[in-house]
Parts: structure tokens; sequence; C-alpha cells
């Protein structure tokens, strides 16, 4: 079972530690943030904050049961009721079914109290997880793109009002209420990829 939480300004530590603990993991299928992203982090983490409270994007964190972070998924580039998904578990999580789970819920945040109507997303074709992710949780590919180089491919999944995750209506993510969503660019998708570098 997990959970979404938006994120907070008092998730910095965790966030950070988590994004240091599975760099070298994350390297593997998406483009490394670079050593700038850790010296500068509290400044970004602040400047995400910004943009959330502003509805321009939706941050969270994906927590098991007892809270521990698991990994990431955002809503970014909110406009004219769509957002690019982005996503990331950490390697202690991976292949347990988290990033699935972390998808509907945040697909069901979108539908419901964000009022969204459509989701985008993105994943390099030699990450098979992560597009599997993707094809399990509704979304059908547009077209094809470029990652860092990487051929990649894209998917888009329209949303609809009434669905949940779990058959239970949609809720706010613990933490705050959710922003309605406004116009205007955003940092980077979440994480693990669903892809471009994660926010955050």
């Amino acid at each position: 079972m997990i959970r979404l939480e938006r994120l907070r300004a008092d998730h910095a530590d965790a966030v950070l530690r988590f994004e240091r603990e599975n760099r070298e993991f994350f390297a593997r299928s998406v483009p490394d943030r670079g050593d700038a992203y850790f010296a500068e982090f509290a400044a970004r983490h602040l400047m995400l904050l910004a943009e959330q409270d502003a509805g321009i994007c939706h941050f969270h964190l994906v927590l098991d049961g007892q809270g521990v972070l698991l990994g990431r998924v955002n809503l970014v580039d909110v406009e004219h009721g769509s957002a690019e998904l982005g996503y990331r578990v950490g390697e202690s999580a991976a292949g347990r079914g988290v990033a699935t789970a972390a998808v509907r819920a945040v697909c069901a945040l979108a539908a419901g109290p964000y009022g969204l109507t459509e989701l985008t997303a993105m994943a390099s074709l030699d990450n098979p997880a992560s597009l599997a992710v993707l094809h399990r949780t509704g979304f059908t590919a547009t077209g094809e793109t470029v990652i860092g180089e990487k051929p990649a491919r894209c998917f888009r999944r329209p949303l609809d009002a009434t669905e949940h995750p779990t058959g239970h209506p949609a809720e706010h993510p613990t933490g705050h209420p959710a922003d309605h969503p406004a116009d205007h660019p955003a940092d980077h998708p979440a994480d693990h990829p669903a892809e471009r570098p994660a926010t955050g």
C-alpha cells in the first residue's frame, strides 16, 4: 500500500537524501541531474514549492505505510486541462508495483481534485519498465521523440472525473489541499522516467 503526499518545505531533507542515494540507479535510465542540482537543491526546492503554490504543477512523494520515501510522481506544465506526468521510484522499491500504483493514484487526483482532462508522458525505448507502467495505467502511444539523444515514445491518457484507483472517491493527497491548475511552464516532470529528468 502506498500513499501520495503533496510536496512541502519540510520534505527537503528526505527528498535530497533520496536523490543522492539513488543517483547512480537513476542515471542508468535517464540523464544524470549533474552536481549543480545537488549543490543548489535548497533553492530549487523553494522554487518548486512556489510553482506548486501558483498551480503551475503538482509534486508528490510516494510513501509506504511506514512513511518511507519510495519515489516521486509529479504533474508539470499544467495548461488548458493537461499536464505532463513524470515519476521515479528508488532502487529499493523497484519491481514491486510502486510506480504503477503511484501513477494510478496521481491519475485519480488529476481527474478529480486537480480538474485535469488529460495527461501526457514520455519514456525512452530502452526503458521497458517505464513503458510497461504507462501501458498498464491506460496511456496510449501517440508518436516518437528523443530524450537525451535516446529514441523515446510519447503517450497520452484522457481522464475521467469518475475514475479512482481503488474504487473510492479521489481525495487530496495528505499535506495540503490541491491547488487548481493554472497556466505557466514548470520545471521538469517528476521522475523515474515517463521521463525528462525529474523535478525537484
